[in-house]
């Protein structure tokens, strides 16, 4: 199976489980819209609350901590022709930065497991990157309905 993740760990120790768990969403992710052959891969950062706020407030001027960001590298148009014509350049679809220590305190607030929120984080990062939003409720609806398939094809649930 082709590696479609880089696991990046800053102020967060590493770990194993994260990655697999990880690496087995993001495949997925690339399985479910029919880019598995493509070269592209995406980058994840692990990272703590004081990091992503910083990050947060330095590129969306936000200056407040939260979950997951997304920093897609292309158009949603210019990745429909790139799977339509099989992108054969090793290449970032874009970066995707998860606060661990949010992942864990969400997965408790909304009582599931630490591993459904952190599926769900690089899923719904995963689906910026590819050009979806949900700031519309009609946006809203078709982002989340990709997102449960692939949760619910590798039986992640809340």
């Amino acid at each position: 199976m082709k590696q479609h993740v880089e696991i990046i760990y800053d102020e967060v120790d590493e770990n194993q489980a994260y990655e697999s768990l990880i690496s087995k969403v993001i495949s997925e992710c690339f399985k479910n819209e029919k880019m598995e052959k493509l070269k592209l891969y995406v980058s994840i950062t692990l990272t703590c609350p004081s990091k992503i706020k910083e990050i947060n407030k330095e590129y969306r001027d936000i200056d407040k901590e939260t979950d997951v960001l997304s920093f897609p590298m292309f158009e949603k148009e210019e990745l429909e022709k790139m799977i339509k014509e099989g992108y054969e350049i090793d290449e970032a679809l874009g970066d995707i930065v998860i606060s661990i220590d949010r992942v864990k305190q969400q997965a408790e607030e909304y009582g599931h497991s630490f591993e459904r929120e952190l599926s769900y984080m690089c899923v719904h990062g995963f689906f910026h990157l590819m050009g979806y939003d949900h700031i519309k409720d009609e946006d809203k609806v078709i982002m989340r309905a990709k997102e449960d398939e692939v949760l619910n094809k590798l039986s992640i649930t809340r």
